[in-house]
């Protein structure tokens, strides 16, 4: 379950980079917030402490409650490397597994 919400934030993150209605960059608000609680919950779980606190600080930076104004060059700086480390995170876990 982990693999398919880091593949669906680290996407649609990088669709944030084109540019979309301002209905989408709020839905991937509201997506990012489960994803990442959802991410920081089973890192508790998991007792990974590290990633727990990644991931919930993520989750409170994309919130869509109480907006943080970066302007949209730095929120695609943001995005990028928020996405990149998704994607990063699914190929050194697949080759922890393989090990």
């Amino acid at each position: 379950m982990t693999i398919i919400i880091k593949l669906i934030l680290a996407i649609l993150l990088f669709l944030c980079l084109l540019d979309m209605p301002y209905g989408y960059y709020q839905l991937v608000r509201f997506v990012a917030l489960i994803g990442f609680g959802i991410l920081a919950f089973k890192a508790n779980e998991q007792d990974k402490k590290t990633e727990m606190i990644i991931y919930g600080g993520l989750a409170l930076l994309f919130q869509p409650f109480f907006k943080i104004a970066l302007g949209r060059q730095i929120w695609n700086i943001v995005d990028v490397i928020v996405g990149i480390g998704l994607i990063a995170s699914l190929i050194m876990n697949r080759t922890k597994s393989q090990l």
